[in-house]
């Protein structure tokens, strides 16, 4: 193709000049600050990109929006990418006058927006975008007897700078909520999951003896025909691979993962996997086998809750 426009533009406006050769980019080592040294390997048309990562609560970091520097939010707890990237949304490390709020800044502008979201003692965190990017879950916990009891769940609507927070009863202690395909909400209940409508918290449906949700990304594979869950004890293997059509176990994959940060494509998830005394943030395909390793783990950055968090390309 690239020959037969070169031979119209010569027959046009003379002899042709010849095209520059196609490279395509460099693979990019990115250095994450604040973790000891870890790197992470970045090849072109990779289908996810890490877009921020931190280690617990107390250190959150943003790439940017285009290159592959990271920067220090000092002001913020956690931070999540809209899946088209035009949005960040962030939580505070701290109450603003006794409200809990949701930061919302765009990429393009900088221009930054406070939602509020719930009140002193409740807070509202563990940012779950939506699909489509209208959205945003979050789950609403208070601290009681010194730990931390889930109550439900706001939803913020991006476009309207709004938010609604809906209380559920008897929720688990450590249930968390994050966004179906689908657009309703999803959290843990008993051994499996239960599916919530998002403007109100009633039940739509309910996966018994499905496992726990994965977590903290989405257990949602892109198509959102399968969904990733922690194995129920009756099980040797420890992944499980939901339907989400009939709420059954359609596949049990052989490896034991330390943790799972949501789907690298249909056929892969990107785990945790113990290794040498550390470990190794891997690609593991559906039969438990690593096929590519895009960074190792120092065991201190692991101890001190290390996460990261990814978003489509």
């Amino acid at each position: 193709m690239i020959a037969h426009l070169a031979l119209v533009a010569s027959m046009v406006a003379g002899p042709a000049v010849a095209p520059a050769a196609l490279v395509a980019p460099p693979p990019a080592e990115l250095v994450l600050p604040g973790t000891g040294g870890m790197k992470y390997h970045e090849k072109p048309g990779d289908p996810v990109r890490l877009a921020a990562y931190g280690l617990g609560t107390r250190r959150t970091y943003l790439r940017s929006a285009t290159g592959n520097s990271f920067t220090r939010l000092t002001t913020l707890s956690e931070v999540s990418v809209a899946p088209d990237g035009r949005w960040t949304a962030g939580v505070p490390a701290s109450y603003r006058s006794g409200q809990d709020v949701l930061v919302l800044t765009g990429r393009a502008t900088g221009q930054t927006t406070r939602v509020r979201t719930v009140r002193k003692p409740l807070t509202a965190s563990r940012v779950s975008w939506s699909r489509d990017g209208r959205r945003i879950a979050l789950t609403v916990e208070r601290k009681s007897g010194g730990k931390w009891r889930v109550l439900g769940f706001t939803v913020v609507d991006v476009a309207a700078k709004t938010a609604r927070t809906v209380r559920i009863a008897g929720l688990p202690a450590d249930a968390a909520f994050w966004w179906s395909p689908g657009g309703d909400l999803v959290s843990a209940h008993g051994g499996g999951l239960r599916f919530y409508r998002h403007t109100d918290g009633a039940v739509l449906r309910t996966f018994a003896r499905v496992g726990l949700p994965t977590g903290p990304e989405s257990s949602f594979s892109p198509s959102g025909k399968r969904l990733a869950t922690w194995c129920p004890s009756r099980f040797d293997e420890q992944l499980c691979l939901v339907d989400p059509a009939t709420g059954r176990i359609a596949r049990r994959v052989d490896a034991r993962p330390e943790a799972l940060l949501g789907w690298w494509d249909e056929r892969h998830v990107i785990a945790v996997m113990a290794h040498r005394g550390a470990y190794r943030l891997s690609v593991l395909d559906l039969r438990g086998r690593v096929t590519r390793v895009p960074a190792a783990l120092p065991a201190r950055a692991w101890a001190a809750e290390l996460w990261l968090s990814f978003t489509r390309t």
